[in-house]
């Protein structure tokens, strides 16, 4: 039989060549995944050259048209400046005369009202109707009455 000290070099010899066959399995595969990197790496080094040019031409084509906006919101930017000067301009030409016209008129039409208003109460009083101090009453209601309407025209 074996003796202690063959039996431990036996059992030492076993792990070894285990230990062996292990480490050539091991050194196997991380070859293959080493050819297979290698070989994706070539890969992704062919397409991305055609990417990265094509990506360049997006750039260059954004840059263009990005110098065409900029001179787009440029020129939007010098006519909204010439609007306002126009509009100023048509504001003062336009605006104040019309402004003063409607209020002529306005105050044309008040006037008028406001006469007819004290005639009205002076012929009631004429033919026996109300006293003098219901004539000052009817005047200012006259008066309200035509304002109201100048209200309900939409010129209040």
């Amino acid at each position: 039989m074996l003796t202690a000290g063959e039996l431990a070099g036996l059992v030492v010899a076993i792990f070894w060549v285990i230990l062996v066959c292990f480490m050539v399995v091991v050194l196997v595969r991380l070859a293959r995944l080493l050819t297979e990197t290698r070989k994706s790496v070539a890969e992704l080094s062919d397409r991305i050259a055609p990417l990265l040019d094509d990506m360049s031409q997006t750039v260059s084509e954004a840059n263009r048209r990005l110098v065409a906006a900029e001179e787009i919101t440029h020129n939007m930017r010098d006519v909204s400046g010439n609007m306002v000067k126009i509009t100023g301009v048509a504001s003062t030409l336009f605006a104040g005369p019309v402004l003063k016209i409607s209020a002529f008129r306005d105050g044309f039409r008040l006037a008028l009202a406001r006469r007819a208003a004290r005639r009205v109460p002076a012929r009631r009083v004429a033919r026996g109707g109300p006293r003098t101090g219901d004539r000052i009453s009817e005047r200012h209601a006259a008066e309200r009455a035509v304002a109201r309407r100048a209200i309900g025209r939409g010129r209040g």
